[in-house]
């Protein structure tokens, strides 16, 4: 029976080994989510919001649990894992209150007698989730498919099979009915036939650009809807009226939290050459304060990387900018999983470290002379999920913000997933929208009523 073993990147002490699921395992599991769909969809949304009012509170109550098993599966600073259980249970909350408004019939006027459109759950759904985020990206996919009348099947990362079992002891102690969500613990080959099985409706992937193609190309041979929510290159625009101080305290969260394991961290820093060399002086101060460490210290704020091999990854790219002629700031070094918080300065757009992604603690920096200058930069890149402005000139900002081929653009602000919010981006960055009601509208069908005497 294949197994899977999971390891404290910190410090590679294994933390548990799994028995992943076999075929039938799966296939059975499959037909009890199935069978559930058709009494959950019929579940009032009251019945709906008192459950996951209940999944909000039992996030809140056992946060510390939920947060310790990320920090050690995937070294997330202990204090940042904290945040993520309570921002899973916002958006517990936000759906909870606001799911039935934003799925209620749609009335249009027509020359019937009465028309109108119907938003009705499409049955399972599958979710493939990334470890960097181990709770998160997995709520702000469950909280609205399972408001919605979904059903959540889960396929998490091998690394973080701790957390995917706590996402499903969640919604158990929080009341929902057996099978509401699933998680399937199998390895990422397995995912076809899950995806190929006709009682699955719809998937939803947030990870890599191959990971996403994989599975759009499967839902699509199958006709089945697509979600996807992959990487990001996002640039911080720092134009020379920004209030330097501020845009350096954002800068450094935007690029150095989570380690810098996220798609939309700010990763290539765009700064108008007259005030580059204060900007980056001030950035390496901040930058130098950042405690690293045990990620199960309260005081971290830089922990390891997932694996050490993706630490290897990000030095190969680090040092391949160097032999360009990137000059180093600040960090470039690695030991183990860990890889110290760095800064690359003479940065030029033909750059490893410009032209692909850095899936950690290592930011880009690259100057411009004109604001057009600034966006045709900013654009130069396969992804599109987010922009970051900094200017004191609000309204010269946002008027640049069309010309930004971006899912969002953020001013005076790094950019952030807010369940109010539509998040997702373009071009490789991938396609489709999580949360606010677009979110919720992803996976449901719109079902025409048209009513004449």
């Amino acid at each position: 029976m294949a197994t899977t073993t999971s390891y404290n990147p910190y410090n590679n002490v294994e933390l548990q080994t799994y028995k992943n699921h076999t075929k039938q395992e799966v296939s059975d599991l499959i037909d009890k989510a199935d069978k559930r769909f058709y009494s959950w969809r019929e579940t009032s949304y009251s019945e709906r919001k008192k459950l996951m009012l209940a999944a909000a509170a039992e996030l809140k109550k056992n946060t510390r649990e939920y947060a310790e098993m990320m920090s050690l599966e995937m070294g997330k600073p202990i204090s940042q894992a904290i945040g993520e259980v309570e921002k899973c249970a916002w958006v517990c909350e936000f759906y909870a209150e606001n799911a039935e408004k934003q799925l209620q019939d749609e009335v249009v006027q027509t020359d019937a007698f009465k028309s109108y459109v119907s938003y009705e759950p499409l049955g399972i759904v599958l979710a493939v989730m990334p470890w960097n985020y181990p709770f998160w990206q997995v709520f702000r996919f469950a909280a609205p498919a399972l408001m919605a009348g979904n059903i959540g099947l889960l396929k998490h990362a091998s690394n973080v099979f701790g957390s995917a079992l706590n996402i499903e002891k969640v919604f158990k102690r929080a009341g929902f009915p057996e099978n509401c969500f699933t998680t399937l613990l199998i390895g990422s080959k397995d995912v076809k036939e899950v995806l190929e099985n006709e009682k699955v409706k719809a998937v939803t992937l947030t990870g890599s650009g191959p990971a996403g193609a994989s599975v759009a190309s499967i839902a699509g041979e199958n006709i089945k809807k697509s979600v996807l929510e992959l990487g990001g290159n996002n640039a911080l625009i720092v134009m020379k009226d920004a209030d330097i101080d501020k845009a350096v305290a954002t800068c450094v969260q935007a690029r150095f939290q989570n380690t810098g394991q996220s798609c939309i961290a700010g990763k290539r820093l765009i700064i108008d050459e007259s005030i580059s060399e204060e900007f980056v002086e001030k950035m390496v101060i901040k930058v130098r304060e950042l405690k690293s460490g045990d990620p199960m210290d309260e005081k971290t704020y830089v922990g390891t990387l997932a694996r050490e091999d993706l630490a290897k990854d990000l030095e190969k790219q680090v040092n391949a900018s160097l032999k360009s002629g990137a000059k180093l700031a600040i960090g470039g070094n690695r030991q183990g999983a860990y890889y110290e918080p760095t800064i690359l300065t003479n940065v030029s757009q033909k750059m490893t470290v410009f032209e692909e992604e850095t899936f950690g603690p290592v930011l880009s920096v690259t100057t411009f002379k004109t604001v057009e200058e600034a966006v045709e930069m900013s654009n130069n890149s396969e992804f599109g999920l987010g922009v970051s402005i900094f200017s004191k000139n609000i309204e010269a900002a946002e008027k640049l913000a069309f010309q930004f081929d971006e899912g969002a653009v953020f001013i005076n602000e790094l950019v952030k997933s807010d369940p109010r919010l539509p998040f997702g981006g373009i071009k490789k960055s991938g396609y489709g929208r999580e949360l606010s009601q677009h979110g919720i509208h992803e996976f449901v069908n719109r079902k025409t009523i048209f009513i004449n005497k």
